[in-house]
């Protein structure tokens, strides 16, 4: 009989032997979510009637694109069926499936010994599900292999468990088939959890060592830390010691979250809780960091986490410059919500002030932006995302590029660019447009399996520049949504890369600069003054916008000028009269030429900025 909210078990002091810690993982779509779902039912810790479609998500973007963003740790009350006199408590992070967010799947899987593999029986293995699987192999976790909407019409159970036993290594008799949708096999997997996931192991008499994995920012609480405690224990009311930092804190309040938050007296090893200090100073919480008592604290910290590169720069600035500090304060908080994300202060002469903001990818770029407007209520333009850059001159010296202004001017030797290792796994039908498409985006062939006779493996080396923007868009309408695509950083390369300025009236505008590879520039270039020309409004005077690769034009159109009618007043009579208008018209437009300077629209940097290169669509990317 489950456990309900109101007999929960008290979470402080368990057993370790009756802990266990584990995470679901699986490609974007294949039912994390709605499986969490029916483990918080099944295990009654929430009540039928407060029970809705993805609980644990609980931003309003993740429920609109149905995509989990954040990792989120659940405590759920367990007695399986060959031993219902002990109850056991299972630790259970759902984390999200989207490549962009695969720091957070890696943080999530360091906090567990266990986890559960979730693989759709109508899709199969994709490029997500191998790379989640490399991560959890990685940190040597018990892999549990789970099919997942066995009552599809179009569901393999067969043939796809036998694929996944191959990858795993075990019998297809024993890869679990669930409906997460329905809460078959829900129970036997629960049950598989407690059997095959090892319990953590600690030492309960060292002193206090807790790994931090997550933090949020609550607006009337302050900060609140995540964390999983591998020694020791840590007490209400003692006080902590954070150590990287040195900072001590009263613990105001501990808990576990079940799922909602439920107070306890403490957490000790093997548990996954949080902690409430009231800091509201967000640099005093950081994902990695170890958690310890002040006093006869641990000496030495835990692991903690690699940081994550960012792959992908984005310049952020507040439509209204007045909102600055806003801007930078709501990108404190979001950073400690979201431990991928870097910025730092730029300022750009036709922007103004803003953040050049370092993201994992376009979907990330997407979200972050969508956050900031949403829960800080910021209206923003986001500039031409770009990667980084290492430019070598001819004296040697080197220049990091993580925005086109930065691109040095003079003579270059080398330009070197970010790569990376694609996997693509795709039916065998498509094979002939895959490849054509990674050909034109100057793609290498690394090789290809076969997973079955109609699934392959394709694996390229691609410029990660080449793949960031419409890669995976085109991938999808080339494959009639069929593919799935995970790529991950490999090094660099040297390439013919150039800048493209756009000039308006001889002057450079730094915010339409790009850096592209020599063959796509002219495209480029006439494709930004062809848009620009339509965004820009006429003016009292001529002007030539024109796209340039240093000193050389290589795409070029007019604004005409608006032109008054100084002849209205004009009925007949000498020519001579209307000529000598004209030329004072003309006069005065040259001196206007001179002195007057083209105004931009905010409407066009927008337009220009946020058009087709720099949306991430959601739902079904990678």
């Amino acid at each position: 009989m489950p456990a309900t909210p109101n007999n929960v078990p008290e979470p402080s002091r368990t057993d370790p032997a009756l802990i266990r810690n584990f995470c679901i993982i699986a490609h974007i779509d294949h039912g994390k979510s709605t499986l969490a779902d029916r483990m918080l039912q099944l295990t009654g810790v929430v009540e039928q009637r407060q029970m809705r479609a993805q609980y644990l998500d609980r931003m309003d973007i993740e429920r609109e694109r149905g995509i989990t963003i954040k990792s989120q740790a659940v405590r759920l009350p367990w007695a399986p069926t060959h031993d219902k006199s002990n109850t056991h408590i299972l630790n259970m992070i759902d984390t999200p499936g989207h490549v962009d967010f695969t720091y957070e799947v890696s943080r999530s899987l360091a906090a567990c010994e266990g986890t559960i593999l979730l693989v759709d029986a109508a899709q199969g293995i994709e490029a997500q599900t191998l790379a989640n699987l490399y991560l959890a192999m990685e940190n040597d976790l018990t892999i549990i292999p789970v099919l997942n909407k066995i009552d599809l019409p179009a569901a393999q159970p067969e043939k796809f468990a036998e694929e996944l036993a191959n990858l795993v290594g075990c019998d297809p008799d024993d890869v679990l088939r669930v409906s997460a949708k329905t809460g078959v096999g829900v129970d036997a997997l629960l049950d598989r959890v407690v059997k095959e996931v090892p319990a953590p192991v600690g030492v309960k008499d060292a002193p206090a060592r807790a790994m931090i994995f997550d933090s949020v920012y609550d607006s009337y609480r302050g900060v609140v830390t995540y964390v999983r405690v591998i020694d020791g224990q840590l007490n209400k009311r003692e006080r902590i010691k954070m150590m990287s930092t040195g900072a001590t804190h009263e613990l105001l309040e501990i808990g576990t979250n079940s799922p909602e938050m439920l107070g306890a007296d403490g957490l000790g090893v093997g548990e996954v809780g949080y902690l409430i200090t009231g800091v509201k100073d967000v640099r005093q919480s950081k994902v990695g960091d170890t958690v310890t008592s002040q006093a006869k604290g641990a000496t030495q910290a835990l692991g903690g986490y690699k940081d994550p590169k960012p792959m992908v720069f984005s310049g952020l600035y507040p439509l209204d410059g007045s909102d600055y500090p806003e801007l930078r304060e709501a990108l404190d908080k979001l950073q400690l919500n979201d431990a991928a994300l870097v910025y730092e202060p730029e300022t750009s002469a036709a922007l103004g002030f803003g953040f050049r903001v370092g993201f994992l990818g376009l979907l990330h770029l997407d979200v972050i932006r969508e956050r900031l407007e949403r829960e800080f209520g910021l209206d923003l333009i986001a500039t031409a995302p770009n990667v980084v850059y290492r430019v070598v001159m001819e004296d040697g010296t080197e220049h990091t590029v993580t925005n086109p202004s930065e691109f040095p001017e003079g003579k270059i030797n080398e330009v070197y660019e970010p790569v990376v290792r694609a996997t693509i796994l795709a039916p065998t039908e498509f094979i002939g447009s895959i490849m054509e498409l990674c050909q034109t985006r100057r793609g290498t062939l690394l090789g290809m399996d076969y997973l079955s006779e109609d699934r392959v493996e394709i694996r390229y080396t691609l410029p990660l520049a080449e793949i960031v923007f419409d890669f995976f868009d085109q991938l999808k309408s080339k494959t009639r949504g069929y593919a799935s695509l995970d790529y991950e950083p490999t090094g660099e390369q040297t390439s013919s890369l150039v800048k493209v300025d756009i000039l308006l009236h001889g002057d450079k505008v730094d915010a339409f600069s790009a850096i592209t590879h020599k063959d796509a520039a002219y495209a480029y270039g006439v494709r930004l003054v062809a848009k620009l020309r339509e965004l820009i409004p006429r003016q009292a005077f001529e002007v030539p916008i024109q796209a340039a690769i240093g000193s050389r034009v290589i795409a070029r159109e007019t604004i005409r000028a608006i032109r008054k009618d100084v002849l209205a007043k004009c009925y007949g009579g000498d020519i001579s009269r209307k000529r000598k208008l004209l030329e004072k018209q003309k006069e005065g437009k040259k001196r206007m030429k001179m002195v007057g300077s083209v105004e931009v629209p905010q409407e066009a940097f927008i337009a220009v900025l946020s058009s087709d290169d720099s949306a991430g669509s959601g739902k079904g990317k990678k």
